[in-house]
């Protein structure tokens, strides 16, 4: 308990713990301000509209079916009413996508609208299947659903069968299901197959799916956003990506998918919970997570810099206070919160340039002082930046951030172990001996007198 270097090394600790309270108070702004940015994101999904999926076309025919039932000796009738719905042989969806970026003060969020080309053939055999004696038919319409009916915009179709059909608005079946559908006359109905082409503009944020109810469905969708994510039931058989956009094609069929056991007479269909080709139109790592994954690293930045001070210390004999290592710290605290202030207007990389600069200066002028040498002081900066350049490509280097920061902690112990290989560490474990009467303290390696 009384050896100098095991009150250093605790002082060091102590400084490190007090550092933690304002690297929180930096997390907790990081937080604060990050959710600022997802209520612009909220706010534009409520003002457009929300994430789509698009159901459909599918031929929804109304049935009421009569059954009996025997209750005390006497014979009792009932109706089942339900949707039954006839699903697409074969299914093609083309869509060309635009995101727009909109600015709500200095947050901003995407919006995007997709012109849509859908082809669908229909079989009418089933519907022979249908007629009988206890079933009533009411009339047949096609169906396409939405994830929110607010962003469809202009909607044209072509003759079906030879025969142009009005479009009116709602899904018209059961559930929540928004949407369009479309009256067919007997006429339409007269031939083996029914073929819809139609034309939909859609808006929205966020995702943009479609369900695949065809037999075979495939989807092409180009985009000008060049950050999609492809995270979901499906993944494209093949996409290119590219800074001005991606283009990608999802096939499937029933073999794959079993879709046709979604639609059940005798159930509503979840139509949300649907499986679907989906892509999001995501926002890459911004400002906010790469500052807060950076103040993750904050603790290993101000550790490497006190163990350079101590290894300083012990091999020039030049003594610093802890109040000088506590201010040092603060410094690099400071840093990401000027990181975070600049990055909001002038992106990451410019940011972390500038508060890396900026801490150089604050710490180069003090340390010159400090350390009773511009040499010195200029050493130390520029391991500093260099630490921030290191810090820069952890951050930027997600697949081998592993890999680069045990390289880093490899090479700082590495400095520490061949710095220190000849000096005698039991010199400092020694207490402070009573000097006689003018005499000086020529142990130089000693700490904190």
């Amino acid at each position: 308990m009384k050896s100098p270097l095991f009150w250093k090394v605790s002082t060091l600790l102590g400084c490190i713990l007090l550092l933690l309270v304002p690297l929180m108070l930096v997390g907790n702004l990081i937080s604060e301000r990050e959710s600022y940015r997802n209520e612009v994101e909220n706010t534009l999904r409520q003002s457009t509209s929300g994430p789509q999926q698009l159901v459909g076309p599918l031929i929804a025919i109304p049935v009421t079916e009569v059954y009996y039932k025997q209750e005390e000796a006497k014979k009792v009738e009932y109706k089942k009413r339900y949707m039954h719905f006839i699903l697409p042989e074969t299914l093609q969806v083309v869509g060309n996508q635009h995101v727009q970026t909109r600015n709500i003060g200095i947050y901003d969020g995407q919006i995007w609208n997709t012109d849509l080309n859908i082809k669908a053939q229909f079989t009418t055999e089933k519907l022979a299947e249908l007629q009988g004696e206890t079933m009533t038919l009411g009339k047949p319409f096609i169906v396409v659903g939405v994830g929110d009916a607010r962003g469809i915009g202009a909607v044209s179709i072509s003759k079906i069968n030879g025969e142009t059909l009005s479009i009116e608005p709602g899904a018209g079946v059961y559930g929540a299901l928004s949407g369009i559908h479309i009256p067919l006359t007997d006429n339409a109905l007269a031939a083996k197959t029914v073929s819809l082409e139609m034309s939909l503009n859609l808006a929205g944020t966020g995702s943009f799916a479609v369900v695949p109810v065809g037999r075979n469905s495939e989807m092409t969708l180009n985009s000008n956003w060049p950050h999609p994510s492809f995270m979901g039931n499906y993944l494209p058989v093949k996409h290119e990506i590219s800074a001005s956009g991606f283009q990608a094609n999802w096939k499937s069929s029933w073999f794959a998918n079993n879709l046709a056991g979604w639609f059940n007479d005798n159930e509503i269909p979840e139509w949300s919970a649907i499986p679907a080709f989906s892509v999001t139109v995501a926002t890459p790592a911004d400002q906010y997570q790469l500052t807060d994954r950076a103040i993750k690293y904050a603790i290993l930045l101000i550790a490497l810099t006190f163990m350079a001070f101590f290894v300083f210390e012990t091999l020039t004999g030049l003594r610093l206070h802890p109040m000088q290592y506590l201010l040092v710290g603060l410094a690099l605290v400071l840093f990401y919160l000027v990181l975070l202030a600049l990055s909001e207007h002038m992106g990451f990389t410019p940011a972390w340039i500038i508060a890396s600069l900026v801490g150089a200066l604050m710490n180069g002028v003090y340390l010159q002082a400090v350390l009773k040498s511009w040499k010195r002081s200029g050493l130390f900066v520029l391991a500093l930046l260099g630490l921030d350049v290191v810090m820069w490509f952890l951050l930027r280097s997600e697949e081998s951030a592993l890999l680069l920061g045990s390289a880093v902690l490899a090479l700082a112990l590495f400095a520490v172990m061949y710095l220190t290989r000849h000096f005698d560490w039991y010199s400092l474990s020694q207490p402070k001996r009573t000097l006689p009467s003018g005499s000086t303290d020529k142990d130089t390696m000693r700490l904190w007198k």
